[in-house]
């Protein structure tokens, strides 16, 4: 039998990162392929157990009960949008009262630097001119950007549900490769690594979920509270964006105070609405994430923060919303691997309270 090879803790280390970095650089050339299948993996671990019953209790094919659980969570996902899209529609009939009051906070704006930073209203007028001349001869480019993006995401939603039907399907294919490809004595480690990765990858998109609730709500009855118009609208399309980490909150914010501007361009009600988000997020951060996320994920803010920024600097917002799985799957393999079992450790919230060094001392022979 063989024995297998033990290499020196650097060599280790090496290997390890250049494993690492390989992965990083096929995902960056490859993300446009690289992306979809990884949102797909997550709504069809997600939609795993609806299709597990109704293949198994109630009998469906296999076929049937992907089609039936893949359609439920588009007619979901439709049933969103489209009550966010009648909504805006009506929104939109407020277009010339949304002028008027964007006209009336503008000019209160200009007054209030005028008056603090004494600056003329005629040179912040020519300052917009050319800012706004800037950004025409760059309109081509960005007009260009936005088509190319909005053309990638009618893609991805025509794709994902048929990489989602297709997981579904061969779901015991992919199980049965994987146990191909290691020996049978380790045949219990991989059916415990993916038996966690389904209930972790579960409990987070839950959890988000909930989250996205949660936070709808509140922003919902606090603009209710400070009389915004679309109040409802505004708060689900916050708790949407919210899944978004960093950004997300900030375009919530905006369209959100473009959207008070449909009732009054009163600074209180702009001032209201920051309130309103910085409370939100308040309790969101600080209450939500730790019971809610964090206790579903076990990954330490440290590593999810650079997690998250390496998936947007390689993704953008898609890789943005994937970090915080990927790096739960790699924490649950480093975790049943011995020799990765450090890598691991470091990645959780596990801290010990105090850590003493315990170094035996060697006898000197006199």
């Amino acid at each position: 039998m063989t024995q297998p090879i033990k290499l020196p803790f650097y060599a280790k280390l090496s290997c390890i990162l250049i494993s690492l970095i390989s992965f990083a650089y096929i995902f960056c050339i490859a993300k446009d392929v690289i992306t979809p299948v990884l949102m797909a993996f997550l709504f069809a671990v997600l939609l795993l157990p609806i299709f597990t019953f109704l293949n198994t209790k109630l009998r469906f094919p296999r076929h049937l009960a992907a089609i039936v659980c893949v359609l439920t969570f588009a007619a979901v996902i439709i049933g969103i949008l489209v009550f966010i899209s009648y909504e805006v529609t009506d929104m939109a009939n407020d277009f010339d009262t949304i002028k008027k009051n964007a006209n009336v906070f503008l000019s209160d704006i200009h007054r209030f630097v005028k008056e603090r930073f004494h600056i003329s209203i005629g040179e912040q007028k020519k300052y917009l001119d050319t800012v706004t001349k800037d950004s025409v001869k760059n309109g081509n480019a960005t007009i260009g950007s936005a088509i190319l993006s909005i053309t990638d995401l009618l893609l991805d939603c025509t794709i994902i549900p048929i990489y989602t039907f297709l997981f579904l399907i061969y779901k015991d294919h992919f199980i049965l490769f994987l146990a191909k490809l290691i020996n049978k004595e380790n045949h219990i480690a991989l059916r415990d690594i993916l038996s966690q990765i389904k209930v972790s990858i579960n409990n987070y998109i839950v959890s988000l979920i909930l989250e996205m609730i949660v936070v709808s709500v509140l922003t919902s009855l606090g603009l209710w509270i400070i009389d915004v118009k679309y109040f409802i609208l505004l708060g689900l399309i916050t708790g949407i964006l919210n899944l978004i980490p960093y950004i997300g909150i900030l375009i919530a914010g905006i369209i959100t105070v473009l959207a008070s501007l449909t009732g009054s361009g009163e600074i209180s009600i702009i001032l209201g609405i920051l309130i309103v988000n910085v409370i939100v997020q308040l309790i969101d951060n600080n209450l939500l994430v730790p019971l809610i996320i964090n206790s579903k994920v076990e990954i330490n803010a440290f590593v999810s923060i650079i997690g998250i920024i390496i998936g947007g600097a390689a993704a953008g917002i898609s890789g943005m919303f994937l970090a915080i799985p990927l790096l739960a799957i790699l924490k649950i393999i480093f975790d049943r691997i011995e020799s990765l079992e450090a890598w691991g450790y470091v990645m959780g919230n596990h801290m010990p309270r105090k850590f003493t060094w315990r170094i035996r001392r060697s006898k000197i022979a006199n």
